[in-house]
């Protein structure tokens, strides 16, 4: 069930935007395939691969949530501009007013809307604002919502059990090293990274219009693909590093347990 719904998703743009082209309907069947299959193998397998806390929800029930909202979201606004309807001008005229109210100096949205040629038509960037600002306040309600219920529910021992080996796969305790200092090193540079992301992915696609090609974000589908890798890359790596940090601050408070002679537990 988790693989047919990353599928569907990765091809709600093509299902849902008129004039898809053969090529790239090809495409994007492609990278659904793909994506299911890995998400089918990850969870159906015994061992741990890459996907990390594949058994402390709702961590990817979240991220998948941000995902999924963000392609709809932005497709149904798209998708106003040629078919409209009462439900999808209702979600582009509501996720306009939300993108106008980030599109201030120096945000995020700003820089984005910076990064696009200077000869853009006016409707063009009032598409690109929606779709960025959209998806920018999304990624913000996710995370807050990752962080109350984190502290809500006792994340990630909620189950009662929490396996590092499991949920963090592509860290090794035994690389060398103190566990919890890497842990949160790891932490602050994932969080770090997540809040500079978004004012850095704008420059670098200026930096690549002015010297390389002209990225104008004209096709429908380019620019939904390209704002969410822009917003979901960074909140993915902003609850990496929060969740990383949760974790340092259990193994710190079962060794205090544990040097202090009381109980800790199996």
């Amino acid at each position: 069930m988790r693989a047919i719904i990353i599928g569907f998703t990765m091809c709600i743009p093509a299902l849902m935007l008129p004039h898809t082209n053969v090529d790239t309907a090809q495409i994007i069947v492609v990278v659904a395939f793909f994506a299911a299959a890995l998400t089918f193998f990850e969870y159906v397998s015994v061992y741990p691969g890459l996907v990390e806390f594949r058994d402390a929800p709702p961590f990817n029930r979240i991220r998948f949530l941000a995902l999924f909202l963000m392609i709809f979201v932005m497709s149904t606004a798209i998708d106003a501009q040629y078919e409209p309807d009462t439900f999808n001008r209702f979600v582009g005229a509501l996720s306009e007013t939300v993108a106008r109210a980030l599109d201030m100096p120096y945000s995020p949205v700003r820089l984005f809307l910076l990064a696009l040629p200077d000869y853009s038509s006016p409707t063009h960037i009032e598409a690109v604002r929606t779709a960025v600002g959209t998806s920018y306040f999304i990624t913000i309600i996710m995370l807050v919502y990752f962080v109350i219920s984190m502290r809500l529910h006792n994340w990630p021992l909620d189950k009662g059990t929490f396996n590092v080996w499991v949920n963090l796969p592509t860290f090794d305790p035994t690389a060398g090293g103190d566990v919890v200092e890497r842990l949160r090193r790891d932490s602050w540079f994932n969080v770090a990274l997540g809040f500079l992301l978004p004012f850095l992915i704008p420059a670098g696609i200026k930096l690549i219009s002015m010297n390389i090609s002209v990225i104008t974000l004209e096709n429908p589908h380019a620019l939904i693909w390209t704002v969410t890798a822009w917003a979901f890359l960074p909140v993915s790596l902003f609850m990496r590093g929060i969740a990383m940090g949760r974790v340092a601050t259990m193994i710190e408070a079962k060794r205090r347990a544990q040097e202090g002679g009381g109980f800790a537990p199996a």
